[in-house]
């Protein structure tokens, strides 16, 4: 074999390496990157018995410049790290490993600072917990890989790392991705005017009656595998939850900030794992720009002919600003702010909108409004996902509908949906939880249907009431979407609600000290709160039909067609939809895409009663006259004081 490999490095590791390769190919030996490395080196090797960040960060420098793959080895903290394998012309580099591995350990802003310490000084020269043994090991792998790459084969290094416990010698290999906003192998693209410009294709059905274009049975080839492992994943734990009624898996999405746990509700325990792996990576994408590098900052008064108008989305009323305390500041058309390419369907063309409002992460700070993740959906396909944006906007904008004008939704008989699988979800929820479920109709005036469910306890203890809705086509599938978010809440919030119910009396006595996402729901858990829903729970209106009340018909074998009928649908109404592609390279490798949808005076989801967000959207005053639920126009002050029950 007539290659050359050059080792760059001190140590045993380096030595043990250096004597295995020596006999097979030409082997050049250097202590650092003082000395360049050679031209002919078809590898090199940077070896360690200690962590060295700055010596990588520097052959991630020099080695992609020079065009030479390169492998690294060292020691940290009693732990043996092999890889990755480093191409100069793809991502994936030694950052993008020491991020996703920092970010899925416990102690990562610890890790963080040590780090950059490391990095400001040469270190240690050898790890304290290394040992000849481990390192040996360590040793026989590095000339494997080395092997392996050399005779042009797959090597076991690209794209993972090899971790091995120095105390145990347990190792495993370990794949991570690469990230999509890594300083040294990014291939993020300037956002742009052009590249926020959406043109529909076809999306086809999997199946009759389906709503996807991608089977969960196609995506779990790729979803744990890629995105959920315990050391270097996107997603780094899993746990199921054997309280509640149906099958709930939660994984958890490690941030900066602190571990964001999120959760699939579905039949099966493999369904919804597959769900909530799902359900993390839309929440990765939404938190803030990966997919595309914002390049605007300027004010609205300069942009304003082809900008969103802030104003237009729904802002906090002016008594709200002017708390001491309140956390944002109005809008004011001549302060500058980042923005971002969106594309307006009412319009059909690409509109700039505020960064805060695309990426719900950033609606601190110097923001004007809060913003939550409220419109933000991932999909098989663009439309897909641009299809499911749209119906959360629907299931949240009629829940607040209905409680801010307090409407006598119709109730629904559940029996006439003539759903297997619903009722036996009713009678599960009656007999394991103690819960009996009320549905209702809380379709607005642009006929996607809606249900609210009221789940109402049978027991003496836990939450009295709990609250959810769905938005779909499909109006079983709205219902079935609304009773697995309930199921979320049933039993396994009973303890902590006891806990704390002196502070829920207190939140129902002072509207204001509601502050929390959770507050929210956990407020109507107590029974004396249940007068607040009298306008819903009234048991004297009759109960209608699935078929009695819904009309939307969807004979499309296309999900796209779906989507222009309801686009269709809103510009009959003037109202505009935006859609922010949120879509990241961890995403769109294995086609799946994600978005922002933000349609204009719709009501946007809010949680903290002090964050309510209603000023400027006038049509909470008239969609109930338009419905039938009022006779006249309504006034702000008409509108319900109290905070809304979505959990």
């Amino acid at each position: 074999m007539s290659a050359v490999v050059a080792i760059v490095g001190s140590g045993l590791l380096a030595d043990y390496v250096c004597t295995e390769l020596s006999t097979q190919i030409e082997v050049l030996h250097q202590t650092d990157f003082e000395t360049e490395v050679p031209e002919t080196a078809n590898l090199v090797l940077v070896l360690h018995d200690t962590w060295h960040p700055s010596v990588h960060r520097k052959a991630e420098g020099k080695l992609r410049m020079a065009g030479i793959p390169w492998l690294r080895g060292f020691v940290s903290f009693g732990e043996g790290i092999v890889g990755p394998l480093v191409y100069p012309d793809k991502p994936g580099c030694s950052q993008c490993a020491n991020i996703r591995r920092l970010m899925a350990g416990r102690d990562r802003e610890e890790m963080w600072e040590i780090e950059d310490r490391f990095a400001e000084k040469s270190g240690e020269s050898s790890d304290p917990w290394a040992s000849q043994t481990g390192i040996l090991q360590m040793a026989h792998l590095i000339a494997e890989e080395v092997q392996s790459v050399l005779q042009g084969n797959q090597a076991r290094s690209e794209g993972r790392m090899f971790l091995m416990s120095f105390k145990s010698l347990k190792s495993k290999w370990h794949s991570f991705l690469p990230d999509s906003l890594c300083p040294v192998c990014s291939q993020i693209q300037d956002d742009s005017a052009e590249g926020a410009r959406i043109t529909l294709q076809p999306s086809p059905k999997i199946s009759t009656g389906s709503y996807r274009c991608r089977s969960m049975d196609d995506l779990n080839k790729v979803l744990a595998t890629d995105y959920l492992d315990h050391r270097t994943g996107l997603l780094n734990g899993k746990m199921y939850d054997i309280l509640t009624p149906f099958a709930d898996v939660g994984v958890n999405l490690p941030l900066f900030s602190g571990d964001e746990g999120v959760a699939g509700r579905t039949l099966s325990y493999a369904v919804s794992e597959s769900t909530a792996i799902l359900e993390g990576l839309e929440r990765y994408c939404g938190m803030t720009p990966r997919g595309k590098r914002t390049v605007i900052h300027d004010s609205f008064r300069n942009l304003q002919d082809r900008a969103l108008n802030p104003l237009e989305v729904g802002v906090h009323a002016k008594e709200q600003y002017m708390k001491p305390d309140f956390p944002f500041e109005p809008f004011y058309p001549d302060r500058s702010m980042n923005w971002v390419w969106g594309y307006s369907f009412l319009q059909e063309r690409p509109i700039l909108v505020p960064e805060l409002l695309a990426y719900y992460s950033l609606g601190c700070g110097d923001g004007f409004v809060y913003e939550t993740s409220n419109g933000c959906a991932l999909g098989g396909s663009l439309e897909e996902a641009i299809f499911y944006g749209m119906m959360e906007v629907v299931e949240r904008d009629s829940f607040l509908m209905t409680w801010y004008a307090e409407l006598s939704l119709p109730r629904l008989d559940p029996n006439s949906a003539n759903d297997q699988e619903l009722q036996l979800m009713i009678e599960r929820a009656r007999a394991v939880a103690g819960y009996d479920l009320y549905f209702y109709n809380s379709t607005m005036e642009n006929g996607i249907p809606s249900v609210l469910v009221i789940a109402k306890n049978r027991k003496e203890n836990g939450l009295n009431i709990i609250c959810a809705a769905g938005a779909h086509l499909d109006p079983v599938r709205a219902a079935k979407s609304a009773v697995y978010e309930l199921a979320g809440m049933m039993l396994t919030l009973d303890g902590e609600f006891e806990a704390k119910k002196e502070n829920y009396v207190r939140m129902l006595q002072d509207s204001s000290l509601v502050r929390k996402m959770d507050e929210h729901g956990m407020l109507y858990g107590l029974p004396e709160a249940e007068e607040r829903l009298k306008f819903l729970l009234d048991d004297n209106r009759p109960m209608r039909s699935f078929a009695e009340e819904f009309k939307w018909k969807s004979m499309h074998t296309d999900l796209t067609d779906d989507l222009q009928d309801i686009l269709l649908e809103f510009r009959r109404l003037n109202l505009d939809v935006i859609v922010v592609d949120q879509t990241t390279s961890e995403t769109n490798r294995n086609g799946l895409f994600c978005v922002k949808v933000l349609i204009p005076g719709m009501l946007p989801m809010t949680f903290g009663h002090h964050l309510t967000r209603i000023t400027g959207l006038d049509r909470v005053l008239t969609v109930p006259m338009k419905l039938g639920y009022s006779k006249q126009k309504l006034t702000y002050e008409q509108l319900n004081p109290f905070p809304h029950p979505f959990p």
